[in-house]
């Protein structure tokens, strides 16, 4: 493969881009008081309300992962995103009304109604580490692959200190306000990028009568060790190393329901819609956004299996670590550095112009998903730390204090960035650290909403438990302390965890006192609530009815999954 280099028209789109998104961000900013700041005056309608949370979900981190998992394991990886949809059905109808009448800036502001202050300092501290640890520093990693490849004598730190910089110039004086109508225009970059990769590797493969007889090919030659059914199929048996099928029933969902439902930077943006039903509305969009996935987003990467398998890349000059030895390791093939698979792609297959247009998406998926994580972490440590200790602090002050946290927020993410590299596929990397982050959180939520006897001590008990357990998995895969719990797939730890802490928590909860009534009536799920939303409903048309919004997004991600059983 030869040296990569940017044509001038390139390079100015990308530069048009940057300064006109940082400029339109600005433009945008709310930051009058903290609700302005944090939540842009809950006054966001459903459109982009949805929009920004695809937009913030699919950065640049998403758009590498998808492309290099589905070259290791084919379209299995777009489970995570199918399963995406049927969970925010699931918080449309159960969890969304409870964070809206609530008022809350965060999540962890919702468990202290429900349990205790502890309980919302574990959380809100476990969020800002997964905030940095997993979300912007594996853009700012995404985005570095990218622009490392152009500028190989450029240092990485370097590069990541730019991007940094980059988003976050309009995430610190804009607020949530900024960072949610940049994602708009970031989200439209995307996939009309993606699109055109898509149609480009496509033309490239001949069609998909030429990627079917170009996976052939490499069957036959023994290149590929499993068939073409095998790599059209979502569903794997129980013994996949990527993504078992048990995994698939009981992890998949759980981890999506954690970066759905719980997660702040996420969750943030509906919290933002200026009513329920335009926060229900903006989830339900979102969930639909998700399903064309497949074709413009992953298929690419299956097709690389067939144009790029044998290619040497090892004049990128890209390097990665050795998993044995730990030592710096030359990339010559795609096999041994699969994230470099949305990079080659990119690169080998579209014109100049075009390829200035996809890297700005690029770009503007990673400065959306690290504005995102930016500003909620900011928030968490804001509203759940800082004005609890210093709860005088005028709104103004509260602002100046975020935009502070954000400076050193991108400083640690940016210092953990290049670390990534030791974890292979960046993908693999962000579902294994959700999967020992999620389960402890995902046990105290739905106890907390589910069922009425869960107390505080219950719920705090798990956490810790929880986090115990995770810790010694996390440094079990890393020092090999235990082979049973090693060889475990993370999809099946993640349920496992889940039992153990939802476990733990009724225990707990049993063996102590009753919860206050304050604490279960406006906090819990009732039958009650869903006859009175029933009879709020019968005056709305069908089309603004999130019941039935619901039924047809469901029914839709259905035939996909069918599609490609």
């Amino acid at each position: 493969m030869k040296d990569l280099s940017l044509s001038p028209l390139d390079i100015g789109i990308i530069i048009v881009y940057i300064v006109g998104i940082i400029i339109y961000g600005l433009k945008k900013a709310k930051r009058k008081d903290s609700e302005e700041y944090f939540l842009a005056g809950r006054n966001m309608t459903w459109p982009i309300v949805g929009i920004s949370l695809f937009a913030a979900n699919i950065g640049s981190s998403t758009l590498i992962g998808l492309a290099s998992d589905a070259y290791k394991t084919n379209v299995a990886v777009y489970n995570y995103e199918w399963m995406a949809a049927v969970v925010l059905v699931f918080f449309a109808v159960f969890f969304l009304p409870f964070y809206l009448k609530s008022k809350v800036y965060t999540m962890p502001e919702f468990l202290e109604r429900r349990y205790d202050s502890r309980s919302r300092y574990y959380f809100s501290f476990i969020t800002v580490l997964g905030n940095v640890v997993i979300d912007t520093a594996a853009g700012l990693y995404a985005g570095n692959l990218i622009l490392k490849l152009i500028f190989p004598e450029v240092n990485s730190t370097v590069i990541i200190i730019v991007l940094a910089l980059a988003a976050a110039a309009y995430t610190i004086p804009g607020g949530l306000s900024s960072v949610v109508h940049t994602e708009v225009i970031q989200a439209m970059i995307l996939v009309i990028g993606s699109t055109i990769l898509t149609y480009y590797a496509f033309s490239a493969v001949g069609g998909w009568s030429g990627l079917i007889h170009g996976l052939h090919a490499q069957i036959d030659a023994g290149k590929l060790h499993t068939s073409t059914k095998e790599i059209f199929s979502l569903v794997k048996s129980s013994k996949d190393p990527l993504m078992p099928w048990t995994g698939l029933v009981f992890g998949v969902p759980l981890l999506g329901f954690y970066f759905w439902a719980n997660n702040q930077f996420m969750v943030q943006r509906v919290l933002s819609a200026k009513d329920l039903n335009h926060g229900r509305w903006g989830a339900l969009f979102a969930g639909l956004l998700k399903l064309p996935v497949i074709f413009i987003m992953v298929l690419p990467g299956v097709i690389a299996i067939v144009l790029y398998s044998n290619m040497d890349i090892s004049s990128l000059h890209y390097y990665t670590v050795n998993d044995a030895t730990g030592a710096r390791m030359l990339c010559t093939h795609l096999s041994q550095c699969p994230n470099l698979t949305y990079p080659v792609l990119i690169y080998s297959l579209l014109p100049k112009g075009v390829l200035g247009l996809v890297i700005a998406g690029l770009l503007a998926a990673m400065s959306s998903s690290v504005s995102a994580t930016l500003n909620s972490a900011s928030t968490l440590i804001t509203m759940d730390f800082v004005h609890k200790i210093k709860p005088g602090l005028t709104s103004k002050q509260l602002v100046r204090v975020g935009q502070i946290a954000t400076v050193i927020l991108v400083v640690i993410a940016a210092l953990w960035a290049p670390q990534i590299d030791r974890f292979g596929s960046l993908f693999q990397y962000l579902q294994m650290v959700l999967g020992l982050i999620a389960p402890p959180v995902v046990a105290v939520f739905l106890l907390g909403l589910f069922w009425k006897r869960g107390n505080a001590n219950g719920a705090f008990v798990s956490l810790i438990t929880g986090l115990a357990i995770a810790i010694f998995v996390f440094l079990s895969e890393i020092y090999g302390w235990s082979d049973t719990i090693n060889n475990i797939h993370f999809l099946n730890k993640a349920p496992l965890l889940l039992l153990i802490c939802m476990g733990v928590h009724v225990g707990v909860s049993l063996a102590t006192g009753k919860p206050s009534a304050e604490k279960v009536e406006n906090m819990t799920w009732s039958k009650k609530i869903f006859r009175e939303e029933t009879a709020e409903l019968k005056g709305l048309p069908w089309y603004k009815n999130y019941r039935y919004l619901s039924i047809i997004l469901l029914l839709l991600t259905a035939a996909i999954v069918f599609w490609f059983r």
